[in-house]
């Protein structure tokens, strides 16, 4: 390129956006393993998050807001506006992953009203052909090869074509929101930023490491902490990069965590019981900041959302009309009642979780066990193994609470404090927590209100009925069962192989 073709070309990047249309941009970041507690706002002890601390200041703030137990099912849920159940995406092993190929999808919807749809990062709803985000109505696709196990220096795929890069992996990413905006600022985009910290496994720039276990950390739970911290600066630039592009005033910040804590749980769990793939208050609470400058007053509003709500306030936002066949299908409420600051029409509705990830084909014997129902303040679950002896042949989430059952103290994030944040629930009932009162869940008060215990069970007991075939249908309870074995018997040989490879270096 000639060098003053070269320099026009610099200098006009670096000019303001000018938009056409009107209507509001949309970038959604979504963090992955984040915990609700892990943000400085939230009162942890150790991180340092200044600009999510100031995106939470400047937002209107849904603290009552909850996710799925695990990473796929709520993303399904974002992209579908219905529970993952009724999307077919009950696990993050293939092929119960897989969003269902004939679902319309939010970039589609907001695609449809004139928006420009940009994907960046980790997608887990199935990578075959019919399934990624190219796919699935997103213009603009960029990640990185070898996902979350490749942290520096990776090598990125940008709309199917492959380049290097340089630096941390979501340094790179935020680089190509930046770039991804530059393209589409003429007209109205949705970018979608998922990353993949701080997901296993751990790594993070050397400095933010060492900056947390002068604090006193361990190696785990500093790598863990500094990812965290690479994100807020990430957002911190992005922020800015929107003040440069005059983008801000016109653009809808929305910042929200996946699911619940897990290197970081026995840390800080802002005082709550549970975490990722538990349905106790701390495995599905989720941080949810949405930021419109000029447009929503910053507020904290307690009424009870979910991730269920985002497909339909959006396309209300967007003007992205939602065709008559799919309306039907949704589960979820428009939040913009909410986020002007009025009155709302749901605030009696229910919330139901479960944690799936049963063996392929026993579903139905996992009803009452790993389940929830959320009304108002109230929790009802079943944190409790099924009682399938088909389900024991192999190694799934009842073989965790199996052990916690029988006294296992440490598992998965837990290092003493299986007991309880995985804890077991009486095995002959329902427990019942007031979650405003008692985050904890320590005190269960479910002999106390029977008739409250009886209706939400009895609504339980409705929505999975109604959900299970649907669920089956769309593959909620496809595949081999030898897959879950196989892949715990990996994980296992990996742990093992870990564990020798410390034995040897503390011989030398």
């Amino acid at each position: 390129m000639p060098m003053l073709l070269a320099t026009l070309v610099a200098n006009a990047a670096k000019q303001p956006a000018q938009q056409v249309d009107d209507r509001p941009n949309i970038i959604f970041i979504l963090t992955d393993d984040q915990g609700y507690g892990d943000i400085g706002r939230h009162g942890h002890p150790y991180l340092e998050t200044p600009h999510m601390d100031g995106l939470h200041d400047e937002s209107v703030r849904f603290d009552n807001f909850y996710v799925s137990p695990s990473c796929s099912p709520t993303r399904a849920a974002l992209m579908t506006g219905m529970h993952e159940f009724r999307n077919g995406v009950t696990h993050t092993l293939i092929p119960r992953e897989h969003l269902y190929q004939e679902a319309t999808i939010l970039p589609q919807l907001l695609k449809s009203a004139g928006y420009k749809t940009g994907f960046i990062g980790k997608w887990h709803l199935g990578n075959t052909k019919g399934y990624t985000p190219a796919d699935r109505g997103f213009d603009w696709c960029a990640t990185n090869v070898g996902g979350p196990r490749q942290h520096f220096d990776v090598e990125m795929i940008r709309n199917r074509k492959r380049f290097p890069s340089k630096g941390f992996r979501e340094d790179v990413f935020f680089d190509e929101a930046m770039a991804f905006i530059d393209e589409a600022s003429d007209v109205p985009f949705f970018l979608y930023l998922c990353t993949y910290s701080p997901h296993t496994p751990l790594d993070a720039p050397v400095d933010l490491i060492e900056k947390y276990k002068a604090k006193g950390l361990n190696d785990k739970h500093a790598c863990y902490l500094a990812m965290i911290d690479n994100i807020d600066q990430n957002l911190g630039r992005l922020t800015a990069f929107l003040k440069e592009r005059e983008l801000e005033e016109n653009t809808i910040l929305i910042f929200m965590n996946d699911n619940g804590v897990t290197e970081g749980l026995d840390v800080y769990n802002a005082g709550m019981r549970g975490c990722k793939a538990t349905c106790w208050e701390g495995g599905t609470r989720a941080m949810s900041f949405w930021k419109w400058p000029g447009q929503w007053k910053p507020q904290t509003v307690d009424s009870l959302t979910a991730h269920i709500d985002v497909l339909p306030t959006l396309c209300e936002l967007a003007g992205a009309e939602i065709p008559a066949e799919v309306q039907p299908e949704l589960q979820g409420y428009s939040l913009l009642p909410l986020l002007n600051g009025q009155e709302w029409a749901h605030e009696g509705r229910y919330l139901f979780h479960h944690v799936g990830r049963w063996p392929s084909g026993s579903a139905a014997s996992h009803k009452h066990a790993m389940g929830a129902v959320r009304q108002g303040n109230y929790l009802l679950l079943r944190s409790v193994p099924c009682e399938d002896e088909e389900c024991a042949k192999y190694s799934s989430q009842c073989t965790t609470l199996r052990a916690v059952r029988k006294g296992l103290k440490t598992t998965t994030y837990a290092n003493g404090t299986a007991q309880y944040h995985w804890g077991v629930t009486p095995a002959d009932r329902w427990a019942l927590y007031d979650v405003k009162k008692d985050p904890g869940c320590q005190a269960d008060i479910a002999l106390q209100n029977p008739e409250r215990v009886g209706t939400m069970v009895a609504t339980y007991d409705h929505w999975w009925d109604e959900q299970y075939p649907v669920m089956l249908a769309r593959g909620g309870d496809a595949g081999d069962p030898n897959a879950s074995r196989n892949a715990a018997s990996r994980a296992q040989q990996h742990a093992a192989k870990v564990a020798a490879e410390k034995k040897r270096k503390a011989a030398k």
